[in-house]
């Protein structure tokens, strides 16, 4: 128990330190960990998937955060506005349209594109219809969010079971975020998006942490609440929108990185936890990617594995809310 004293002696800037260290051994592991063939095709193959999962940590552990922080309620994540039900059911719509053979044959750059934005289309028109105007209601938006999931869901489960069966195990894999079958051109596309959303969220970062303070303290701080929450809301529907289409839906890594950042930093200053969330994601999956492939041997899909400890995590801290009521 030591180590955990020797933590809690540490201040958050030390601590995000230590987890840098951390991510930065991760990512060191996984670029040279075992390397049996030529160094130059190693790093290039290896690197892209790093470069892949440090982009997906990005995305998903600012925009979780920048959520909670909006919302008020650490058990949510932007996956309830139906992004993810929304990317399966393009990719379950285009199989059942076209086959996976067609599918297959799309211009992955096109295809990258068009998925982005019918995901950031379909924020834009909830953010639109229901956080602006005369509505803005933010509860009443992640509401109709959840029920578009489930809709998205219906129907692609119906779809599933009209398509033809051969194609199913094809259409399946793409079910689960994947670093091994992404087209790693569209990594500078991603990496352009998000450096863009980045710089705009940068120059309200100052907002941040007025804004968690509440709807109401916010405003009185002098900050122009609806404007700046749907600014940050487009943003986050890019982060994530950009993360699903680029390596499919990782539902609960959000959740998992964001609340340990808030637990491993104990501060909830938005210029500790943003990059705590960060360095967990990074950790979290070139960690995890490291034990998949050395240890066990590719016998599981990552995002499985980063599904079920997220779901055991909501569940924790679901039933840990309901005791402390």
């Amino acid at each position: 128990m030591g180590w955990l004293r020797g933590w809690g002696s540490l201040g958050p800037g030390a601590r995000l330190a230590a987890l840098g260290a951390l991510a930065v051994l991760c990512a060191a592991l996984y670029l040279t960990l075992q390397v049996r063939t030529d160094w130059a095709f190693t790093l290039r193959y290896r690197g892209a998937r790093l470069a892949a999962m440090g982009l997906v940590a990005y995305a998903i552990g600012v925009s979780t955060v920048l959520f909670h922080s909006i919302t008020h309620n650490r058990i949510l994540t932007p996956a309830i506005m139906g992004f993810d039900a929304l990317y399966l059911l393009i990719q379950t719509g285009l199989a059942f349209a076209f086959g996976m053979t067609a599918v297959l044959a799309f211009n992955p750059t096109l295809k990258f594109v068009g998925e982005t934005a019918a995901m950031v289309l379909l924020a834009w028109l909830l953010f639109r219809s229901l956080f602006s105007g005369a509505v803005r209601s933010l509860h009443l938006m992640l509401l109709v969010g959840v029920v578009l999931g489930v809709l998205f869901r219906a129907l692609t489960g119906l779809m599933l079971r009209l398509i033809d069966p051969n194609q199913f195990g094809t259409l399946q894999d793409r079910f689960f975020a994947s670093f091994n079958l992404m087209a790693t051109h569209l990594l500078w596309s991603a990496a352009a998006v998000l450096a863009l959303t980045s710089l705009f969220l940068w120059r309200i970062r100052r907002s941040f942490d007025v804004i968690a303070l509440g709807r109401d303290l916010a405003i009185s701080l002098g900050v122009d609440y609806p404007k700046r929450v749907m600014q940050i809301l487009f943003c986050i529907a890019v982060l994530v929108s950009v993360s699903t289409a680029l390596v499919g839906p990782v539902t609960f890594l959000g959740l998992l990185v964001a609340n340990l950042a808030y637990l491993l930093l104990g501060d909830m200053r938005h210029r500790y936890t943003l990059p705590a969330a960060v360095l967990l994601g990074a950790i979290a999956l070139v960690g995890g990617q490291l034990i998949l492939e050395h240890g066990l041997g590719y016998n599981s899909a990552l995002s499985m594995v980063i599904e079920f400890v997220g779901g055991m995590a909501f569940l924790v801290l679901l039933l840990r809310g309901q005791r402390t009521r």
